[in-house]
């Protein structure tokens, strides 16, 4: 699976969970403030993001995940 596939899979859950446009993700955003994804929203994406890809995020890593790019390289690594 490709970066650009992770990102457009973010991009639909965020559109899901969060009402962000799916063109507005990009790896450089950052979820707090370019996205206005609040802390509750968050881990409602993380969960997704474990069920629809097929991996585990740690909890303690949770607060490392400030831009799109984070999240999706931390998936990434995981598959």
């Amino acid at each position: 699976m490709t970066r650009e596939e992770i990102v457009r899979g973010l991009a639909e859950i965020l559109n899901e969970v969060a009402d962000v446009e799916p063109a507005d993700v990009a790896e450089d955003k950052s979820f707090t403030e370019d996205l206005d994804v609040d802390s509750l929203a968050m881990v409602e994406v993380i969960v997704s993001m474990e069920e629809r890809f097929g991996v585990r995020l740690p909890e303690e890593e949770l607060k490392e995940l400030r831009m799109v790019a984070d999240l999706v390289t931390r998936v990434e690594k995981q598959l």
